[in-house]
């Protein structure tokens, strides 16, 4: 099976920026785009992405996942960047024909067609370190991806990077591809030294996020996780658990939390951590490794609450339960 995202539909939705308006969009062959070498994203990076997914119900019908949360934050990403702004209206029309073009090729649950809205700086201007591109391109990827866990759900090894960060504070927000490049060599190298599969970064003790999904700490019916700020991507994921997990009557603290308490919550016997995001949706985390010591989550295992809300948020993609908060787009 073909690695997750790595197949993609042979058209995308397109729209540019001219200066003044957007054009019109069109579908067009998804395997080339023409940029001159001299674009400001090749450059100064200059881009945003976003992640969503569309799901085939058992009745034959395709529905996108919260899509007007992650156009909000597209629009947000675009204008924290300094890119022209976005068009949400025409962007979602772009999202919807697209889906709607290859809704024969959306898989059948546990799989899904996932989404790649993507906003790019054009202009050739070499000198504009300083400045913001006054052209852009969005276009619309999709691409049919199975099961994350098709080998099954497997606790991850976290290591704890209490000194460096993922990315500048600031730019925490954005889903921009350069804060995800910073991150890259820092996890290669936990996985080589200490066979992590993520790193948690703490700068200073405070617990933020992973290099690809918030993280969550569950301590029996208790749910802590960082307060939003700009330090950290506000994902679609983690605010859709919270949602269902304080209509499950959990409590929810959002809220600093650091690597000392993380620790000493950890090692309780009903305490679990999880990573979430699009791809994985909700993965659970049985090991930290914090300055060469391994440290169990709890039994160290998968746990029951992690999977609990993971089937809840599933079963809402999938068509399985009532869509009670409308988050579902039908195409």
């Amino acid at each position: 099976m073909a690695a997750f995202g790595t197949v993609f539909m042979p058209e995308m939705a397109i729209s540019w920026f001219d200066g003044s308006s957007w054009s019109t969009p069109e579908l067009v062959a998804s395997d080339s785009l023409q940029l001159h070498p001299g674009a400001h994203v090749l450059h100064y990076s200059s881009t945003c992405f976003e992640g969503l997914k569309a799901f085939r119900h058992a009745d034959g019908s395709v529905k996108i996942f919260r899509m007007d949360k992650n156009l909000d934050r597209f629009e947000q990403s675009s204008h924290l960047l300094a890119l022209p702004p976005i068009d949400k209206n025409a962007t979602r029309e772009m999202i919807i024909d697209t889906v709607r073009r290859f809704a024969a090729d959306v898989p059948e649950a546990p799989g899904s067609l996932y989404i790649r809205p993507t906003h790019i700086g054009t202009e050739a201007a070499i000198g504009k370190a300083a400045a913001p591109s006054l052209t852009s391109c969005q276009y619309i990827l999709v691409s049919p991806v199975g099961d994350y866990f098709a080998g099954g759900v497997a606790a991850l090894r976290v290591l704890i990077e209490d000194d460096g960060m993922r990315c500048a504070t600031h730019m925490g927000m954005i889903k921009s591809g350069g804060n995800y490049a910073s991150a890259l060599l820092p996890i290669m190298k936990a996985r080589a030294e200490v066979q992590a599969d993520q790193i948690l970064f703490c700068p200073n003790g405070d617990v933020q996020e992973t290099g690809a999904a918030n993280f969550l700490l569950i301590d029996g019916d208790e749910i802590i996780t960082k307060a939003l700020d700009e330090s950290f991507l506000h994902g679609v994921t983690r605010d859709s658990v919270l949602t269902i997990a304080r209509d499950m009557g959990m409590r929810i603290s959002e809220r600093d939390i650091t690597v000392d308490e993380l620790l000493e919550r950890a090692a309780k016997p009903n305490c679990e951590a999880a990573l979430s995001g699009t791809a994985a949706v909700l993965t659970p985390v049985g090991t930290f490794i914090h300055h060469g010591k391994e440290i169990s989550i709890g039994n160290g295992g998968i746990g029951e609450t992690t999977l609990k809300l993971r089937k809840a948020l599933n079963d809402i993609q999938w068509g399985n339960s009532e869509d009670k908060y409308g988050w579902l787009t039908e195409v």
